[in-house]
């Protein structure tokens, strides 16, 4: 070895502990990250290699090696990009798509009314993260001794605390300075915001909380936790209290298949922010007042792995045979002292029905899958929006409920402020029928007119039976579709193009269908027909 090549080499490794102070790569070969840290590291060492300060004649032009150099850095460096590339392709689903379909076990549920319990009003959270943000900002606002201190998270992470549904968020430092100036107390509090009567407040804290994201040098949150677990990587991180409201940051540590494919939870990292301490717990050893061990957007990735490639990865691409997919948006309702996310489930071909729903556990991802064929979460949001047009009202994403045993869409419209103002409630299975109530009335008023208005009552389960068509019509409503049929029994039945829109269209008399329905008023409805 010359003595060129130690200091360059001395050089690039001050300049890698640079860079990893702020980088903080895990030390693990399937992270992308690692990668991005690695080609950093060779390209600053070629580059010493090539402009050197003790080379001289690089100055004077002379050098007959230095564009042999740079081509040897260029090619090293796609050398492992195409490494990478291959070890993917390799992983991809186009080779392994039983494996990507397995990646979440999905237990599909025929009774919804038998598996979701009658909902609870008392455990609806009515208030989203837009409105509690609003409620927590302005609890900030009152606090004149800290408010010009610190600021207050974004995260609003929703728990169920002690059997109460809350949105729970920090303080943060408000700027460097002020970090400095109150590292030694830490942050001193955090804010609740109850999702159901929207009451929001401080808790102040006995002693203040030093990791936190805004923290700085080794007291930053994320700095912290790299130092501690160089190894691990991490994905999504939540603010949670415990059983007595002692605070922790739960952060999700995972693996990955090939470089940055196919990732899956292998545990959280539970961190007290006020000492420090910490500890890794493996998926399925994970304290229950933990309520986020998996992100959201996670399972909502599997299930889509799940729906795309169950049948094989060629039929996603062509057939698309029983090819399935979530619809855009979700929301979380507590249930059993866990959070459990919501989301549709529609057909790949992206129309106004969803095929159903899922609700997965997001403590021990157990998954269930309900067919309910009914009005998409969008669909029915423009219905409730549509219903009270001239206000301008904003409709919030769906709670899935179920309400005197029939799955019901639940929302709060709010205005051009964010204030809730109004609550809707939409039948699943019809998004035609919805009631808008006064939200200073209560939840439980809107329940009570909604109920009186489509007289659904508790024996209202859904009936299956094969019948006959004598006659089949149709008309247009509201721009859907709707079918209306008499059996050669003279029974009356009506249903939407949503339930079966590859079908319907070509029934007509004398054809025998096998259909699940319910009774509403004189006429039967139709909620599922082959």
């Amino acid at each position: 070895m010359n003595k060129r090549f130690l200091i360059n080499l001395l050089i690039t490794l001050i300049f890698g502990l640079v860079i990893y102070y702020f980088m903080l790569p895990p030390i693990n070969i399937t992270s992308p990250l690692f990668w991005t840290f690695i080609v950093i590291l060779l390209m600053f060492y070629f580059f010493l290699s090539c402009f050197s300060i003790f080379d001289k004649n690089i100055f004077l032009g002379k050098n007959k090696h230095l564009d042999l150099k740079i081509s040897k850095s260029i090619y090293l460096v796609l050398i492992i990009g195409v490494l990478i590339f291959l070890v993917n392709i390799i992983c991809s689903p186009m080779f392994n798509a039983k494996s990507y379909a397995s990646r979440i076990k999905v237990v599909e549920q025929e009774d919804f009314a038998s598996n979701v319990e009658v909902v609870d009003f008392n455990k609806v959270p009515l208030l989203d993260k837009e409105s509690s943000q609003k409620l927590g900002d302005r609890t900030m606002g009152a606090m004149t001794d800290l408010v010009s201190q610190f600021y207050v998270s974004n995260l609003y992470t929703q728990i169920n605390y002690n059997d109460e549904i809350l949105r729970v968020t920090p303080l943060e430092y408000a700027s460097i300075i002020k970090y400095l100036t109150n590292r030694d107390e830490g942050v001193k509090g955090y804010i609740t915001v109850n999702s159901v009567t929207g009451e929001s407040k401080l808790v102040r804290l006995d002693e203040g909380m030093k990791y936190m994201p805004s923290g700085m040098f080794f007291e930053n949150l994320h700095r912290k936790l790299r130092l501690d677990y160089p190894t691990k990587i991490f994905g999504d991180m939540n603010f949670e209290i415990d059983n007595e409201g002692n605070p922790y940051w739960i952060v999700e540590t995972c693996t990955y298949t090939g470089v940055g494919l196919k990732k899956e939870i292998t545990g959280v990292i539970v961190l007290d922010p006020i000492t420090g301490s910490s500890t890794w717990y493996k998926v399925g050893e994970v304290p229950t007042w933990i309520d986020h061990v998996y992100d959201a957007d996670l399972i909502i990735e599997q299930f889509d792995d799940y729906g795309e490639y169950k049948n094989g990865y060629f039929n996603s691409l062509f057939g698309q045979k029983g090819v399935v997919n979530t619809t855009e948006g979700y929301n979380y309702l507590a249930m059993n002292d866990d959070i459990y996310l919501y989301t549709g489930v529609t057909s790949v071909s992206s129309d106004e029905s969803n095929l159903g729903f899922i609700l997965t556990n997001l403590r021990t991802k157990e998954t269930n899958f309900y067919s309910i064929p009914g009005a998409e979460e969008f669909s029915a949001m423009a219905s409730a929006e549509g219903a009270v047009q001239e206000k301008k009202y904003q409709a919030t994403f769906p709670l899935l409920i179920n309400l005197n045993q029939r799955p019901t869409y639940l929302m709060s419209l709010k205005d051009n402020a964010g204030l809730v103002k109004m609550y809707a409630l939409v039948d699943v299975l019809d998004y035609q029928k919805v009631i808008t109530s006064d939200a200073s009335l209560g939840i439980e008023e809107a329940a009570r007119l909604y109920l009186n208005e489509n007289t659904i009552t508790n024996n209202s389960n859904l009936v299956e039976e094969k019948i006959t068509i004598k006659e089949i019509t149709t008309a247009v409503i509201d721009g859907t579709t709707n079918y209306y049929i008499t059996d050669i029994n003279d029974n009356k039945y009506t249903t939407s193009i949503k339930t079966n829109k590859n079908l319907l269209p070509f029934l007509k008399e004398n054809d025998i269908i096998d259909i699940k329905y319910y009774e509403d008023k004189l006429i039967r409805v139709i909620t599922k027909i082959n």
